[in-house]
């Protein structure tokens, strides 16, 4: 093939993310060859191609086709299902490629999966990426966050087409270039784990919004827009407002009202909370997150609980504290509460990656995390930019909780966040998210905690030793046999 027509970079795997990202590097100016086993897609993004502007998309059949059409050094994204199609893609891919070439990952792939693909494509020659891609359908069309890391060269060699392909926010394009190994895979799990606590705290904010204070839709759809248009501005409360206002084509009413209440998921907030376990960091906002997704799953065992309980003679206190509601001060704790939280679960996140950072020697830059995640991604948000300058301020910050700026906005708002937290349990109405990020803050910000107790338990059962306030050293005491001495 003459080297004028071969495309600037390729991608593989052709589901709707795969089309999209493909379209908009076309877009953007860059030549791009398509492939994917099943050729009815690569037919469908080359229509899409022709209709979406005439846009440089070139597809291709073979896996020996597709290598060859792209120029050298070749880069290759692929975008398919996570584990075991990602290494049968490399293999069919690999067999066609030559040393300097690069592999760029683009799913939601565990990152130890990562780290063991660079060492398999450094001992063929090949250069590999394993890249996080966020925003959705959308954001792969018009402009995603993207996390890669890996080979530093091998990101030199896509930097200008991720440069121009990622959304773009004032303060330049939501991509860099995160670190070594599996960084940009664990970073973006991590962006998942955070976007499991955002969702379920938003979720918390409406079921407190609609059952204690008694509003209709309409009523919510406007709330969130207005809460939209200050300091909780993010795409997740702009879609939330709009998802209040659709209509259900099948029946009366809103659409939000008649979806099963059972929740999906695909694993990154699992393996965001295992890690968090494994690393010893806490993480119970996002923990709780994930705690309600797979209660939600149990919905036949609910409902059954339900009349069980009622039966018991449980009583519905709902009904009860709504009616002494203050509407207009309840929707500006619910904020104030919802901002607080939000905080508390950006600062576990933040701090999971720090710690992840130091084992393996990433050098994570986290101001520049929250730069990248302001724009195409699906926890962009204004307070991004706050979370920037906090780690630009002090990059050895080590919590949210305690930079200045947060720290004065948490205390102002502690008191409307315990209102809320109180009003939902007195009514019976379940606040996870909130209320693990209120325990959260209220035990980071005790310089005494009841361990000292814990701690005694431990030795007297199993002879752990303690430490003491007052003196070095590691202690042991016969608990037992002196509290019945002195008894």
């Amino acid at each position: 093939m003459e080297a004028a027509t071969l495309s600037r970079i390729g991608l593989a795997g052709l589901a709707v993310m795969g089309q999209n990202l493909a379209l908009n590097i076309a877009e953007k100016g860059f030549p791009i060859s398509v492939y994917n086993r099943t050729t009815s897609k690569v037919d469908e993004t080359l229509d899409r191609a022709h209709n979406e502007g005439h846009l440089p998309l070139t597809g291709h059949y073979t896996p020996r086709d597709f290598v060859l059409s792209i120029q050298k050094p070749r880069s290759v994204i692929i975008l398919v299902k996570a584990g075991a199609p990602v290494d049968q893609t490399i293999a069919a891919l690999s067999a066609h490629m030559e040393p300097g070439d690069t592999i760029i990952d683009g799913g939601n792939e565990w990152y130890e999966n990562t780290e063991r693909r660079i060492v398999e494509a450094n001992n063929k020659g090949l250069l590999y990426l394993g890249m996080g891609v966020s925003g959705g359908e959308e954001g792969a069309r018009n402009g995603p966050s993207l996390m890669p890391g890996g080979s530093y060269e091998a990101y030199n060699n896509i930097k200008d087409i991720v440069e121009k392909v990622a959304a773009q926010v004032e303060d330049g394009p939501c991509v860099t270039y995160i670190g070594e190994g599996g960084s940009g895979n664990f970073v973006k799990m991590v962006h998942n784990g955070i976007e499991y606590g955002d969702m379920q705290l938003i979720s918390e904010a409406y079921n407190v919004l609609k059952n204690v204070g008694g509003l209709s839709n309409s009523e919510l759809a406007g709330i969130f827009y207005e809460w939209n248009r200050g300091e909780l501005e993010s795409f997740l409360i702009e879609i939330t407002a709009d998802i209040f206002k659709v209509k259900d084509e099948h029946g009366d009413g809103e659409l939000v009202d008649k979806i099963l209440d059972k929740t999906g998921m695909k694993g990154t907030g699992k393996w965001t909370v295992q890690q968090a376990a494994e690393l010893s960091v806490a993480a119970p906002t996002i923990a709780a997150s994930l705690d309600c997704r797979y209660l939600s799953g149990l919905k036949d065992e609910r409902v059954a609980a339900a009349e069980v309980l009622a039966e018991a003679g449980l009583k519905e206190e709902v009904g009860t504290v709504r009616s002494g509601i203050d509407k207009k001060r309840l929707i500006d704790d619910v904020r104030q509460a919802l901002y607080a939280s939000k905080i508390c679960s950006y600062a576990q996140g933040m701090n999971l990656l720090r710690a992840k950072s130091l084992e393996k020697n990433w050098n994570l830059n986290f101001g520049e995390l929250a730069r990248i995640w302001k724009g195409g991604c699906i926890i962009r948000a204004v307070f991004l930019d706050r979370i920037k300058k906090a780690y630009q301020r002090n990059p050895n910050l080590a919590s949210l909780v305690v930079d200045p700026d947060f720290a004065k906005e948490m205390v102002q708002r502690q008191a409307a966040w315990r209102r809320v937290v109180g009003l939902a349990i007195s009514a019976g109405i379940s606040t996870p998210g909130m209320c693990a990020s209120l325990a959260y803050f209220d035990t980071y910000r005790r310089a005494r905690l009841p361990a000292n107790l814990v701690q005694a338990q431990r030795d007297l059962f199993g002879a752990h030793t303690y430490e003491r306030v007052d003196r070095p050293g590691a202690f042991h005491t016969e608990w037992t046999k002196l509290a019945r001495k002195n008894a």
